[in-house]
Parts: C-alpha cells; structure tokens; sequence
C-alpha cells in the first residue's frame, strides 16, 4: 500500500506540473514582483519566423516613480550566440531602456512604457530588416472605421522590401497583413534607426498592449526578450509591479526554436542505436551466461531505459512543434523514463565502481552511505528537470530550480567517484602488502581506466559541450545534444567493454586458493568472503581451469 501511494504520489507530481506548461505558446502571470529585469524567453528565428506578444493586466506605481529618467517596458535583442547579449549594459549600473545605440550594429528594439501619455515609444537600432505590426498612436483615437482601408497598402510595399519572393509567403503576408490592418493596427519596416509611438490602453487601471513581429532574412538569430522596470536596479529599491504577458513564437516549420528543430528526429535516431547497442549486449551476455552477474542484466537495463527514454523525448519535440505545446500523457510517459534513466545510470555507475557482484556480493557502510545519498539526490535532480521544463522561463522559481539542478548534479557526479577511488586505494593497499599482486595490479589498471573515463564523461557533457554550444551559430546550437548522446553511447560501449562478461576479463579473474580469499578481504573491508575459493568457467560451465598464481 505504501508503495502504491507514493507511485500515486509522483503521477500526481507530474500532472500538477505539467498542468501549467504552455511550451513555445507563453503565458506568464507575475504578481508584486521586484526584479529589475525579466527574461521572458529565448528563442531563435529563421526568416519569416513570426514573434506575437501581448502585455496586459500591467499595474505598477505612476506617482512614485519618475518614469522619464527610469523607464518601464521592454527590450527585444538578437545575441550573436547563446547567453551573449547585443547590449552590454545588462551587467552594469545602467539600464537596457537608456540604450542609444546598439552594440556591434546587432538587432535591438525598445519598448518604453509612458504611462501618462498612454504610449509606448519604439527605438529601433541595428542592422535589420523586421515588420513590425502594431497600432500606433496617432491612429488610437481615430477609431477602426477611419483606419480600415488608409494603412492598407502601405503594409504591402513595405512588407515586400524585406526579401520575400515565394508566392506561398506572399500569400501568408496578404493574409496577415488584411487582419492586421482590420485590427487598426499598421506595418513598421525596421530597416534602419528610427523611432514611433504606438498606442497603450489604460482599463480599469491596468495597461494593455501587443504587437507582432516577421523576421527578416538579414536580421534572423537568437532573439532575447525582457520586461525592465529601471527603478529597482538602484540597490534598497523594491517597487513592486503585476502584470499578464502571452508570448507566441514560430518558424516557418513549426513551433520550435531554430536550435530546436532538428531534435526530434535526432533523439528518433539515438533511440535506435542505444536499443541496438542494448540488443548486442544482450546476446553477448548469452553467449557468456555462465560468466555473467547481476550487474550486467542491470547494465542492459539501462541502455534500453535509455533508448525509450529517447523514443518518448522525440515524440513530446514533435508535438511541441505542431501543436506549440506538449501532449500531457506523452510527456509524463518521457519524465518517468527519464527518471529512471537518470537513477539507473548513477546506480550501476556507483556499483561498478564498488566491485558488486564481481569481487564481493557485500556493500561496506560507508558505500552504503553513497547510494542513501544518491539515489535521494537523482530523484530531487529529476524533479527540478521537471519543474524547468514546465516552468516559464521568466518565473522566479525557474532559475531557482535550474541552480538546484547544476548544484545536485554536480554532487552526484562527484559522489559516484568515491567507490572507484577507494576501490583503486584498497587495491593498492592489497598489492602492496600481498606477494601475489599481479591479479591485483591488473585490476588496478581497469579501475583506473574506469576513473579516468567517468571524470572524462563528466567534464565533456558538463563543461566542454556546454563552452561547445556557446559558440556555435544559433542554428547549430542543437549540435549541443548531439554531442551529449554520442559521448553518452561512447561512454556505454567503453564501460560494456571494459566489464564484460568474457573469460578473458582481467577483472573477473577472481581468486583460486585461500591466501588469494585473504587478500579479497583486503580489498572488500569485510569477511564475507572468507573460505570460499572461486572457480572460474569455461563456457559450458563444467570444465574448471586452473591458472598460476604469479609470485
């Protein structure tokens, strides 16, 4: 019962977070908040890749604050590559807002927020060629029934301008453009450094407004947008403010960010070599049954956790793409794989590092105390993977969880290094204090191997793919993921190698006589073992073999 009520639990856990998750089509309600400055989303964007954004519900302090000298609104910037900002005021004393012209001639579009002549003031800076599409103000008061047919052709010809020569996209423009212009909204060609206002409704006390963005083909990138509130960058200033902001993000192909698109069918892929890779190591454990422990069916475990683990990402990519949000099942089914991808990995990778099931059936206390740690810790890093990827990016609670996550993470790859650093120790003490060392020395060696490839694979999809993946050009930022599965597979293909269940294996030449059931005890920290003299197999598991001892 109490098993079945915490499984109750996690689907509970994972419904409830996925209930609020809206993927690439956003909605963020912030309530009394103080920051300075809100990242609302990243996303990259071919040519005619559409930006649609919607403030309402805005409410802040009008009498308190000069908004003249410390402007409201927001910012929309192109980074050359991932985390590197167009502007470089984010780090410094002065606000976004203030900008006068953009660094390095890149994309920059600000949005300042005057409350007292209902407006939002536009400066457009940088090398571009957008459209943007919204009311502005001088037509606010006109009324629709003025505003219907003078902007229409205006919005064509400039539209026209940014490079779009295919009938399909024309067709799509006139389309966009005819409810545009129906809305009393008009087109902006942001080809170089100007300025506009547009119009900002007051109701009921709070302000509203949109506007939508085409991306041209010379201005397509990774785009950053932020809320900036000025005032509370001065340190001791908290001056709260509530507002509602729907954002909506495409590309031609779908719903997906540039770096995005390609993922679904590479996790298709990877899903396909780790289940052959699975597939191989189970017929080689067939083949060597009578050499094969525990651990290894644990080891096949995990490769094909790891494929559906895939399978089920692929799809939850695929729907995001379509639909612009996941579907609920689909993505419960790739978190609780994920989950137990995730433990199993750290399990095996801890026992292979104590020796179970190979040299000793035994867990020491202190190797006990590894797995009350770990096992704990995946699951809290599983969760925060979770909350993240069901958790808008601009919410409080989303950096939080992604700190919590790059903190636990990191104690789990450390921890997993204990058992094999005091296997290699225990093997050195046995060696030193034994005659017979040479079994001992060569599973020194592999234990060494072993170190060396788990620090390996720690510090390349830790560090290295992510220094990789902040240089790439936007588009090829998926090469990140590809990166991480391929040394993930390298690393499962080395480690299979090195452990497996071969008669040949130096690490499963266990010893012959009593003094070598001396040494064992050595190495294991306890007598478990004692008086038990191992038999090594030939394959039909009969014939014993017996080797010299080396002196």
């Amino acid at each position: 019962m109490a098993e079945a009520h915490r499984h109750c639990v996690v689907g509970f856990l994972l419904l409830s977070l996925l209930s609020g998750c809206a993927a690439r089509i956003h909605k963020l309600t912030l309530k009394n908040e103080t920051r300075s400055a809100v990242d609302l989303n990243n996303f990259g964007f071919y040519a005619n890749g559409t930006l649609d954004v919607s403030l309402s519900s805005l409410w802040m302090k009008e009498k308190l604050v000069n908004y003249s000298m410390y402007p409201v609104g927001f910012s929309l910037s192109r980074s050359r590559v991932s985390g590197v900002l167009s502007y470089t005021a984010e780090e410094t004393e002065t606000c976004p807002l203030t900008l006068t012209k953009s660094s390095n001639d890149e994309p920059l579009i600000l949005f300042l927020i005057d409350v007292h002549s209902l407006s939002i003031n536009v400066k457009a800076m940088g090398d571009q060629d957008n459209v943007l599409m919204a009311k502005p103000k001088d037509e606010a008061t006109a009324g629709k029934r003025n505003t219907r047919g003078a902007p229409a052709p205006a919005p064509t010809e400039k539209v026209s301008v940014s490079g779009k020569s295919t009938e399909p996209d024309k067709a799509k423009e006139t389309i966009a453009q005819t409810k545009e212009v129906q809305e009393g909204r008009k087109a902006f060609l942001l080809d170089k450094p100007t300025q506009f206002s547009l119009a900002l409704d007051k109701i009921n006390g709070s302000y509203n407004f949109s506007f939508n963005m085409l991306v041209g083909p010379k201005a397509q990138g990774l785009y950053s947008l932020k809320f900036h509130y000025c005032m509370n960058r001065i340190p001791g200033m908290q001056f709260p403010y509530s507002f509602t902001v729907e954002v909506t993000e495409k590309n031609p192909g779908g719903f997906l960010s540039a770096a995005e698109i390609p993922l679904s069918r590479l996790y298709l892929y990877m899903a396909g070599v780790f289940l052959t890779a699975a597939i191989v190591w189970v017929h080689i454990l067939m083949k060597h049954r009578y050499s094969v422990f525990k651990i290894h069916w644990l080891m096949a475990a995990l490769a094909f956790t790891k494929s559906t683990s895939l399978v089920f990402h692929s799809i939850n990519y695929h729907f995001i793409n379509t639909e612009g949000h996941p579907i609920e099942g689909w993505a419960v089914m790739y978190y609780i794989t994920h989950l137990l991808k995730g433990a199993l990995l750290f399990i095996t990778l801890a026992l292979i590092g104590t020796g179970w099931a190979f040299v000793k059936y035994i867990l020491s206390d202190k190797e006990k105390k590894i797995f009350m740690i770990v096992i704990p810790l995946q699951v809290l890093a599983n969760v925060a993977y979770i909350i993240i990827e069901s958790t808008e990016e601009g919410s409080s609670e989303y950096y939080l969880w992604k700190e919590i996550l790059f903190l636990v993470d990191l104690i789990c790859c450390g921890a997993i290094l204990f058992p094999v650093v005091w296997s290699i120790r225990h093997l050195q003490e046995a060696s030193s204090t034994d005659g017979k060392a040479a079994m001992n020395l060569e599973k020194l060696k592999l234990f060494r191997h072993y170190y060396v490839m788990i620090v390996c694979y720690i510090y390349f999809t830790r560090i290295i793919a992510i220094l990789l993946k902040i240089t790439m050009p936007f588009q090829w930022q998926w090469c990140y993921e590809f990166l991480v599965e391929v040394s993930t597979l390298i690393f499962f293909v080395l480690t299979g190698y090195k452990f497996r269940p071969a008669s040949n294996n130096p690490y499963l030449q266990l010893p012959q006589d009593e003094d070598d059931v001396e040494m064992d005890e050595v190495v294991t920290e306890s007598g478990a073992l004692e008086g038990i003299s191992k038999v090594k197999k030939t394959s039909n598991g009969r014939e014993r073999q017996k080797e010299p001892v080396a002196i």
